[in-house]
């Protein structure tokens, strides 16, 4: 297996799940990531299960899950003679009678996701000599996995620096065509690792209104306020890009729902505090979405908050 740590984590993965299946068989092999409730299959070696990279199974309803909180073994050869495995309702979704599950982990030791296999038939016994071996391919994807993620802030540095040519003159936030490759960029990262992110759609409320009435210096002055309220709220890792003449976007990165609703009452506060009037619209990305439709459906939000006022 020509396996090294200078290889990327998705490439180190495609060789993993192909010499492993090679080797030890077994209908399906993935790599998975844990995150809430959800379990996304980041990567498969699919031979008959129609398992698809982005698929998203319950986290509890799976071998894995049990695995991880010590209820099962590692290799089970006859996974139905292993009480926890036989009653998890993964198995009723779909045929699993031998399985093969060790856990990922991040830089700190904490639970990433699982190097995992199952297959719709019994395993001679002898695969669970083999344990030693898949553990060594986990604890190598987990040290390549552990160095980008480490390297995930610069990356996203020298992609601002890559785009920076495309900023609005007036705010010195990304413009619309650094906020399509920034987008484009977050959305390659939020496939490979499974990460969660939000996106925020944003439209002044009163701009025609401040133009028409104080003229167009006063209706400057509010799109910078609405501007540097946004900056307060993101961190260095977000994106807030003016889309359009009262129009902005942000992308907030490694964020759950719960995080996202934070930051969704922290725009409101600072609009507050910067007297700016503005309708708001958030979608979570999900892994069948992508950010591209997340944007989307936030700008859908948008609206509607807008139409409801």
């Amino acid at each position: 297996m020509n396996l090294f740590p200078t290889q990327g984590f998705e490439a180190a993965g495609r060789a993993a799940l192909a010499h492993l299946h090679h080797r030890l068989g077994f209908g399906l092999w993935m790599i998975t990531r844990t995150q809430g409730q959800d379990w996304i299959v980041l990567q498969s070696d699919d031979h008959g299960y129609g398992v698809a990279p982005g698929e998203v199974f319950p986290w509890a309803d799976s071998f894995c899950s049990q695995m991880v909180r010590g209820n099962g073994p590692r290799i089970a050869p006859d996974s139905d003679i292993v009480p926890a495995y036989a009653v998890a309702p993964i198995g009723q979704r779909v045929p699993i009678k031998a399985y093969i599950g060790v856990p990922l982990t991040g830089a700190d030791g904490s639970l990433f996701g699982t190097l995992c296999a199952i297959d719709p038939a019994p395993q001679p016994n002898a695969i669970t000599g083999e344990q030693e071996l898949v553990e060594l391919v986990a604890s190598m994807l987990s040290t390549i996995l552990a160095a980008e993620l480490n390297l995930a802030d610069e990356v996203r540095r020298a992609e601002r620096l890559q785009v920076q040519a495309h900023v609005d003159p007036l705010t010195q936030l990304s413009n619309r065509r650094a906020w399509d490759q920034l987008l484009a960029k977050e959305e390659e990262r939020c496939r490979r690792y499974g990460h969660p992110a939000a996106v925020l759609a944003v439209d002044l409320d009163a701009l025609k209104g401040v133009n028409d009435s104080a003229g167009h210096a006063a209706g400057d002055a509010l799109i910078v306020r609405a501007a540097q309220a946004l900056r307060e709220v993101a961190r260095e890792i977000d994106t807030v890009a003016r889309l359009g003449g009262d129009e902005f976007g942000m992308i907030v990165v490694e964020c759950d729902n719960t995080g996202a609703d934070v930051v969704l009452e922290r725009i409101r506060e600072a609009f507050a505090r910067h007297q700016v009037q503005a309708s708001v619209g958030m979608a979570m990305r999900s892994p069948a979405m992508g950010l591209a439709l997340a944007w989307q459906e936030a700008d859908a939000r948008m609206y509607a908050n807008k139409r409801a006022k």
